[in-house]
Formats: C-alpha cells, structure tokens, sequence
C-alpha cells in the first residue's frame, strides 16, 4: 500500500496578487497567492495534504471509520468527512454540542446523524451543512470546551464504536500531527518549484502541522504564521512537529509568529481581519474566511505596515481554505452584509 492517500491533483496554482500587493505597500510582482483552497475534494482546503496520509495510514490499519474532532464549523471536520467518503470509509465527527443539541457525552458515546434534522431548532450551514451532505455522523459532547477535551471525546467514542465492532482511526485534532505534517513539508517543496526566491511564505497557524511543515521545508526564517487563537501555545506544538520532520531540535524561539490578529477570541471577527477580507476580495476577487486565512490576510498587511515584509521581497501567502465557514459565521454574514452598497 503506498504511504499516502491520493484525495487531489497536485500542484496547485500559484497567482499573481499585483492589485492587492500595491494597496498594501508592497510592489506590484511582490505578492503571490497559493491556493490550497483549490484542492478540489470537499469544498477544497489545506487539510487535504494531511488527510492524504493519515487516510493511508487509516487503511494500513484496517480501519473502516475515521473519527475525528474540532468546532461545528472546522473545516477540518469537513474535509475528513470528504475524505472518508472518497474512499469508502464512515466518519464520525466529535463536536461541542450547541444548547438544545443531542449530547452524546461520556463511556457510552454514540454518534447520531444531523442529515436532515436542525441544531438547536435552527437550519445547518456552512461546513456543517456540508457534513450533511458527507453523511457523515456527529457525536455532540456537552464537555467538550476546547482540543483536548475533545480529543478526549473523540477517544472515547473511539471506543464505543470498538464495542460495536467498528474498527475506527482517530484522526488527530487538524490533522496535526507529525504524519498529518508531512503534507506540508511537501507544499513547501511545492512552492520553492514555483516561486525560487521567495523570501516570507504567510500561513496562519492553527493546530501547527501547516507551518510545521513549511518550516521543515524552507527554514523557519522565510515562515510568518499568523496565530488564529485555536491553540494557546501553537508555535511549541508547530516547532515540536518541524523537529520530527526534520530529525533536528527546533526551537520554538526561533518561529516567525505574529499573535496580534486573534482579538478577543478563535470564533469571534475581529475588525483586521474583516477590513483584510474586504480588501483582498475587492483587489483579486478571492474569498477568505474569517477564522483562518482572513487572519493569515491581517497578519500579512499588519507585517508590510512594520517593516517585517518589505518592498522588494517576493512574498507568498497560502491560501489554506476554508470558505464554507463564512456562509457559517453568523456574526460574519451581519457585519459583511453592511458592507453592501447600492446604486444610485
């Protein structure tokens, strides 16, 4: 069996940003867009590159469901879901329940399908409407507050679908995991191919294996990862996976990492990262999501404003995905909607 899953067509595009790299300070042939959205497999995304190993490991394995976790909008859920459907597997995604949910908590963990049916008397949306359509099986958990309560979760269940007689994977929260990461580690290879003298490469940084990845490819010194809130100490976990990649200690000191762009919580939009979606949709007519690449946007105007990123310097920012999330963000769509204009 080879060591990895093929779930998309690989390279992906790499396209010129000139409109946006000049209203931002930069020069015009300065700022180029990878696009990981554009991955294809279930609305597309970056964790794609990390399912095609963790899937091939799954089915190393013998397992016949993929179980994982993360928020009713992760897109990581999402994906997973896709990907179990590509090739045959079931998936159940563990969740924190939304009030008035079915909860599924503690040993006897089961999961229960939203195919069809509302959350807390409200229609799906967003990602979780489109794990609907995946068949997938959500496990609501009351508990669950953040990763590793629901990876706790996600164990659990685990477990009760053995009792059954399932044969589950646990997908590690992200896909982040030193496997999930090798993903990326090809992406950057991916990316020298197409832009050679690239000098900062922006990503945000969530569950970490993205920028580990990266890291391990090109150095930590040309990765900015622009912290998203998901984790509360992402640049350890990120240099602990670059250090397995690379078989060399990486400190986590030695990260380029911008905190500055989280605001007041993960789920919550911060005005940055709105006037960074506004921007980047006007000037190239690209969409980002306010969680992760809208802050990766932020991180990457908030860096050319101080000096970090300078005109001159061939700049690459990864388009990790994740636009299903905004038609799930329900503070998103209200604050976006004022932005409409209309014509005399």
């Amino acid at each position: 069996m080879p060591e990895k899953c093929a779930l998309a067509v690989w390279p992906t595009p790499m396209e010129p940003a000139p409109r946006l790299a000049e209203a931002i300070g930069l020069r015009a042939g300065d700022l180029w867009i990878k696009r990981d959205d554009l991955t294809g497999l279930g609305g597309g995304g970056n964790k794609v590159r990390k399912l095609e190993w963790l899937v091939a490991d799954a089915l190393r394995h013998g397992a016949d469901t993929l179980v994982t976790s993360g928020g009713p909008q992760s897109n990581h859920a999402r994906l997973t879901a896709a990907a179990a459907a590509r090739v045959g597997l079931d998936a159940v995604l563990v969740m924190p329940a939304p009030a008035g949910s079915p909860s599924v908590s503690g040993k006897s963990a089961a999961a229960k399908s939203v195919v069809g049916k509302s959350v807390a008397g409200k229609p799906v949306a967003g990602n979780l409407l489109l794990d609907a359509l995946l068949g997938t099986r959500i496990a609501w958990v009351e508990e669950a507050s953040g990763p590793a309560e629901l990876t706790d979760a996600a164990r659990r269940t685990c477990a009760a679908l053995r009792e059954r007689g399932a044969r589950p994977y646990l997908v590690p929260f992200g896909g982040s995991s030193a496997l999930g990461a090798r993903g990326y580690l090809e992406a950057g290879a991916e990316i020298l191919a197409q832009q050679p003298d690239v000098r900062h490469v922006v990503t945000a940084l969530g569950s970490g294996a993205t920028m580990a990845g990266l890291v391990a490819a090109l150095g930590p010194g040309r990765v900015l990862g622009v912290d998203v809130g998901a984790l509360p100490d992402p640049g350890r976990t990120a240099a602990a996976m670059a250090g397995d990649l690379t078989g060399r200690a990486q400190p986590a000191e030695a990260l380029r990492i911008r905190a500055d762009q989280v605001g007041e919580a993960y789920a919550v939009l911060y005005q940055p990262v709105l006037d960074a979606i506004t921007a980047v949709a006007a000037a190239e007519g690209v969409l980002l999501d306010p969680v992760y690449t809208g802050r990766a946007a932020a991180g990457l105007f908030a860096a050319v404003r101080d000096g970090d990123i300078r005109p001159g310097e061939r700049t690459v920012l990864v388009h990790t995905g994740g636009l299903p999330g905004l038609f799930g963000h329900a503070e998103a769509s209200v604050r976006a909607g004022r932005l409409l204009r209309t014509q005399d």
